[in-house]
Protein backbone atom coordinates (compact mmCIF):
# COMPACT_ATOMS: atom_id res chain seq x y z
CA UNK A 1 0.00 0.00 0.00
CA UNK A 2 2.81 2.30 0.87
CA UNK A 3 4.44 1.73 -2.53
CA UNK A 4 0.88 2.71 -4.35
CA UNK A 5 0.86 5.47 -2.48
CA UNK A 6 4.72 6.87 -2.66
CA UNK A 7 4.08 6.27 -7.07
CA UNK A 8 0.76 8.18 -6.87
CA UNK A 9 2.42 11.08 -5.15
CA UNK A 10 5.49 10.57 -7.67
CA UNK A 11 3.03 11.25 -10.43
CA UNK A 12 1.11 13.95 -9.39
CA UNK A 13 4.48 15.92 -8.17
CA UNK A 14 5.85 15.05 -11.95
CA UNK A 15 2.97 15.74 -13.76
CA UNK A 16 2.73 12.54 -15.49
CA UNK A 17 -0.96 12.62 -15.62
CA UNK A 18 -0.90 15.81 -17.43
CA UNK A 19 1.34 15.36 -19.73
CA UNK A 20 -0.34 12.16 -20.89
CA UNK A 21 -3.65 13.84 -20.86
CA UNK A 22 -1.94 16.50 -23.17
CA UNK A 23 -0.58 13.58 -25.26
CA UNK A 24 -3.77 11.98 -25.87
CA UNK A 25 -5.62 14.94 -26.82
CA UNK A 26 -3.44 16.25 -29.31
CA UNK A 27 -3.38 12.98 -30.87
CA UNK A 28 -6.67 12.48 -30.45
CA UNK A 29 -7.46 15.51 -32.40
CA UNK A 30 -4.63 14.87 -35.06
CA UNK A 31 -6.75 11.38 -35.95
CA UNK A 32 -9.80 13.41 -36.31
CA UNK A 33 -9.25 16.32 -37.87
CA UNK A 34 -6.75 14.12 -40.73
CA UNK A 35 -9.74 11.71 -41.19
CA UNK A 36 -12.21 14.11 -41.28
CA UNK A 37 -10.55 16.07 -43.80
CA UNK A 38 -9.71 13.33 -46.28
CA UNK A 39 -13.70 12.17 -45.95
CA UNK A 40 -14.99 15.20 -47.05
CA UNK A 41 -12.14 16.21 -49.65
CA UNK A 42 -11.12 13.19 -51.08
CA UNK A 43 -13.40 12.93 -54.31
CA UNK A 44 -12.93 15.47 -57.22
CA UNK A 45 -15.20 15.63 -60.12
CA UNK A 46 -12.46 14.06 -62.19
CA UNK A 47 -9.69 12.22 -61.94
CA UNK A 48 -7.16 14.69 -62.11
CA UNK A 49 -9.52 17.08 -59.60
CA UNK A 50 -9.25 14.08 -57.48
CA UNK A 51 -5.39 13.61 -56.98
CA UNK A 52 -5.34 17.73 -56.91
CA UNK A 53 -7.66 17.47 -53.65
CA UNK A 54 -5.65 14.38 -52.43
CA UNK A 55 -2.24 16.05 -52.37
CA UNK A 56 -3.58 19.21 -50.75
CA UNK A 57 -5.57 16.94 -48.30
CA UNK A 58 -1.73 16.11 -47.06
CA UNK A 59 -0.24 19.43 -47.33
CA UNK A 60 -3.35 20.69 -44.51
CA UNK A 61 -3.09 17.64 -42.60
CA UNK A 62 0.91 18.35 -42.06
CA UNK A 63 0.16 21.78 -41.65
CA UNK A 64 -2.33 20.88 -38.69
CA UNK A 65 0.04 18.13 -36.81
CA UNK A 66 2.79 20.17 -36.70
CA UNK A 67 0.61 23.58 -35.14
CA UNK A 68 -0.78 21.01 -33.02
CA UNK A 69 3.04 19.36 -31.45
CA UNK A 70 3.82 23.52 -31.13
CA UNK A 71 0.27 23.20 -28.56
CA UNK A 72 1.41 20.30 -26.94
CA UNK A 73 4.42 21.22 -26.03
CA UNK A 74 3.33 24.44 -24.98
CA UNK A 75 0.60 23.36 -23.15
CA UNK A 76 3.59 20.70 -21.27
CA UNK A 77 5.36 23.09 -20.15
CA UNK A 78 2.47 24.99 -18.69
CA UNK A 79 1.82 22.30 -16.47
CA UNK A 80 5.59 22.43 -15.62
CA UNK A 81 5.06 26.14 -14.41
CA UNK A 82 7.35 27.26 -17.28
CA UNK A 83 6.91 30.83 -18.33
CA UNK A 84 4.92 30.17 -22.12
CA UNK A 85 4.16 33.56 -22.73
CA UNK A 86 7.90 34.99 -22.51
CA UNK A 87 8.81 32.28 -24.77
CA UNK A 88 6.29 33.14 -27.22
CA UNK A 89 7.34 36.62 -27.33
CA UNK A 90 10.78 35.72 -27.67
CA UNK A 91 9.93 33.55 -30.76
CA UNK A 92 8.78 36.75 -32.19
CA UNK A 93 12.41 38.15 -32.57
CA UNK A 94 14.17 34.21 -33.01
CA UNK A 95 11.60 34.26 -36.10
CA UNK A 96 12.70 36.99 -37.59
CA UNK A 97 16.60 35.55 -36.94
CA UNK A 98 15.36 32.16 -38.41
CA UNK A 99 13.77 33.81 -41.13
CA UNK A 100 16.80 34.98 -42.48
CA UNK A 101 18.80 31.61 -41.95
CA UNK A 102 16.27 29.37 -43.26
CA UNK A 103 15.38 31.52 -46.24
CA UNK A 104 15.72 28.50 -48.40
CA UNK A 105 13.14 26.75 -46.55
CA UNK A 106 10.95 29.42 -46.49
CA UNK A 107 11.19 29.42 -49.93
CA UNK A 108 10.46 25.98 -50.28
CA UNK A 109 7.52 26.10 -48.39
CA UNK A 110 6.26 29.13 -50.33
CA UNK A 111 6.77 27.37 -54.12
CA UNK A 112 5.02 23.70 -52.67
CA UNK A 113 1.73 26.17 -51.81
CA UNK A 114 2.28 27.96 -55.28
CA UNK A 115 2.94 24.52 -57.34
CA UNK A 116 -0.34 23.15 -55.45
CA UNK A 117 -2.66 26.08 -55.72
CA UNK A 118 -1.66 26.98 -59.67
CA UNK A 119 -2.26 23.29 -60.65
CA UNK A 120 1.42 22.96 -61.63
CA UNK A 121 1.11 19.17 -60.56
CA UNK A 122 -0.03 16.65 -57.76
CA UNK A 123 0.94 13.48 -56.49
CA UNK A 124 0.61 10.81 -59.30
CA UNK A 125 0.99 12.98 -62.17
CA UNK A 126 3.49 12.08 -64.75
CA UNK A 127 5.79 15.12 -65.02
CA UNK A 128 9.26 16.00 -67.12
CA UNK A 129 11.97 18.04 -64.85
CA UNK A 130 14.82 18.89 -67.38
CA UNK A 131 16.08 15.16 -68.43
CA UNK A 132 13.81 13.52 -65.98
CA UNK A 133 10.68 11.40 -66.40
CA UNK A 134 8.76 10.32 -63.57
CA UNK A 135 5.87 10.29 -61.63
CA UNK A 136 5.54 12.11 -58.87
CA UNK A 137 5.08 9.92 -55.73
CA UNK A 138 5.42 12.69 -52.79
CA UNK A 139 4.69 16.62 -52.10
CA UNK A 140 6.31 17.62 -49.15
CA UNK A 141 6.52 21.69 -47.75
CA UNK A 142 10.76 21.61 -48.32
CA UNK A 143 10.62 19.36 -51.63
CA UNK A 144 9.07 16.59 -54.35
CA UNK A 145 9.70 13.22 -55.14
CA UNK A 146 9.85 11.72 -58.78
CA UNK A 147 10.30 8.23 -59.39
CA UNK A 148 11.14 7.40 -63.11
CA UNK A 149 10.26 3.82 -64.30
CA UNK A 150 13.41 2.38 -63.46
CA UNK A 151 12.86 2.75 -59.68
CA UNK A 152 15.11 5.80 -59.74
CA UNK A 153 13.86 8.46 -57.46
CA UNK A 154 14.83 12.22 -58.07
CA UNK A 155 14.26 14.65 -55.25
CA UNK A 156 14.29 18.14 -55.50
CA UNK A 157 13.95 21.63 -53.43
CA UNK A 158 10.41 23.51 -54.18
CA UNK A 159 11.93 26.45 -54.85
CA UNK A 160 14.28 25.03 -57.86
CA UNK A 161 11.19 23.77 -59.98
CA UNK A 162 10.50 27.23 -62.02
CA UNK A 163 9.76 25.03 -65.46
CA UNK A 164 8.15 21.53 -65.53
CA UNK A 165 6.62 19.79 -68.36
CA UNK A 166 3.40 18.26 -66.63
CA UNK A 167 2.77 14.87 -69.31
CA UNK A 168 -0.95 14.01 -67.24
CA UNK A 169 -2.70 17.10 -67.88
CA UNK A 170 -2.73 16.96 -71.77
CA UNK A 171 -4.03 14.59 -74.59
CA UNK A 172 -1.99 12.64 -76.73
CA UNK A 173 -3.21 11.60 -79.99
CA UNK A 174 -2.60 7.77 -81.01
CA UNK A 175 -2.87 7.29 -84.85
CA UNK A 176 -3.09 3.49 -85.10
CA UNK A 177 -2.45 2.04 -88.47
CA UNK A 178 -3.51 -1.26 -89.39
CA UNK A 179 -2.38 -3.07 -92.05
CA UNK A 180 -5.46 -5.44 -94.01
CA UNK A 181 -5.27 -7.75 -96.96
CA UNK A 182 -6.83 -6.26 -99.97
CA UNK A 183 -9.42 -8.81 -100.71
CA UNK A 184 -11.50 -7.74 -97.49
CA UNK A 185 -14.52 -6.28 -98.08
CA UNK A 186 -13.76 -1.80 -97.12
CA UNK A 187 -17.43 -1.27 -95.43
CA UNK A 188 -16.82 -4.86 -93.16
CA UNK A 189 -13.45 -3.61 -92.22
CA UNK A 190 -14.58 0.30 -91.17
CA UNK A 191 -17.48 -1.22 -89.19
CA UNK A 192 -15.07 -3.59 -87.22
CA UNK A 193 -12.57 -0.32 -86.29
CA UNK A 194 -15.01 1.18 -86.10
CA UNK A 195 -16.83 -1.44 -83.04
CA UNK A 196 -13.30 -1.65 -81.86
CA UNK A 197 -13.32 1.96 -80.77
CA UNK A 198 -16.53 2.09 -78.76
CA UNK A 199 -14.68 -0.79 -77.29
CA UNK A 200 -11.55 1.04 -76.46
CA UNK A 201 -13.46 4.57 -75.40
CA UNK A 202 -14.07 1.90 -72.08
CA UNK A 203 -10.27 1.46 -71.71
CA UNK A 204 -9.47 4.22 -68.26
CA UNK A 205 -7.83 7.43 -70.02
CA UNK A 206 -9.29 6.94 -73.11
CA UNK A 207 -11.25 9.91 -74.25
CA UNK A 208 -14.64 10.23 -76.13
CA UNK A 209 -12.94 12.20 -79.38
CA UNK A 210 -11.14 9.12 -80.35
CA UNK A 211 -12.67 8.48 -84.13
CA UNK A 212 -12.00 6.17 -87.42
CA UNK A 213 -9.45 8.06 -89.95
CA UNK A 214 -10.52 5.79 -93.16
CA UNK A 215 -7.70 4.42 -95.51
CA UNK A 216 -4.15 5.69 -94.64
CA UNK A 217 -2.20 3.95 -97.60
CA UNK A 218 -2.41 1.40 -100.12
CA UNK A 219 0.90 -0.61 -99.99
CA UNK A 220 2.13 -3.17 -101.87
CA UNK A 221 0.55 -6.10 -100.44
CA UNK A 222 -2.13 -4.31 -97.52
CA UNK A 223 -4.46 -1.31 -97.60
CA UNK A 224 -3.88 0.60 -94.30
CA UNK A 225 -6.74 2.06 -92.36
CA UNK A 226 -6.47 4.19 -89.83
CA UNK A 227 -7.66 5.14 -85.75
CA UNK A 228 -7.62 8.04 -83.61
CA UNK A 229 -7.23 7.27 -80.30
CA UNK A 230 -7.33 10.41 -78.09
CA UNK A 231 -6.37 9.04 -74.80
CA UNK A 232 -4.24 10.88 -71.59
CA UNK A 233 -0.37 11.26 -71.78
CA UNK A 234 -0.02 8.95 -68.78
CA UNK A 235 -0.63 6.30 -69.90
CA UNK A 236 -0.47 6.16 -73.59
CA UNK A 237 1.65 3.77 -74.49
CA UNK A 238 -0.10 0.93 -72.38
CA UNK A 239 -3.42 2.44 -73.84
CA UNK A 240 -2.13 1.64 -77.35
CA UNK A 241 -1.15 -1.95 -76.11
CA UNK A 242 -4.88 -2.59 -75.40
CA UNK A 243 -5.85 -1.03 -78.59
CA UNK A 244 -3.85 -2.95 -81.07
CA UNK A 245 -5.17 -6.01 -79.13
CA UNK A 246 -9.08 -5.25 -79.39
CA UNK A 247 -7.70 -5.10 -83.19
CA UNK A 248 -6.23 -8.20 -83.47
CA UNK A 249 -9.02 -10.08 -81.25
CA UNK A 250 -11.95 -8.36 -83.56
CA UNK A 251 -10.00 -9.36 -86.90
CA UNK A 252 -9.31 -12.74 -85.81
CA UNK A 253 -13.44 -13.00 -84.64
CA UNK A 254 -14.89 -11.80 -87.97
CA UNK A 255 -11.75 -13.53 -89.98
CA UNK A 256 -10.10 -10.59 -91.70
CA UNK A 257 -6.26 -11.42 -92.65
CA UNK A 258 -3.56 -9.14 -92.29
CA UNK A 259 -1.00 -9.82 -94.86
CA UNK A 260 2.73 -10.15 -94.18
CA UNK A 261 5.77 -10.76 -96.11
CA UNK A 262 6.21 -14.07 -97.98
CA UNK A 263 8.69 -15.25 -100.20
CA UNK A 264 7.96 -17.88 -102.98
CA UNK A 265 10.75 -20.29 -103.96
CA UNK A 266 10.95 -22.01 -107.04
CA UNK A 267 13.46 -23.85 -107.12
CA UNK A 268 15.02 -23.46 -110.45
CA UNK A 269 12.10 -24.38 -112.42
CA UNK A 270 10.56 -21.68 -115.06
CA UNK A 271 7.99 -19.77 -113.79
Amino acid sequence: MNFVMTLWDFIIRTKILSVLTILLIGLFLIQLITSTTKKFIINGIDQFETKRRNTIVKLINNMIKYFIYILMVIFILNAYGVDTKSIIASLGVAGVILGFALQSTVEDFVSGISIIMDNYFVVGDIVTYNDFTGEVIEMGLKSTKIRKANGEVFIIANRNINSIVNLSQHRAGLFIKTPTAYEEDVEKIEKVLKAVIEDAKKIPGVLKDSKYLGIDSMDDSAITYSILIECRQDNQWQIKREVLKLIKLAYEKENIKIPYPQIEVHNGKKI
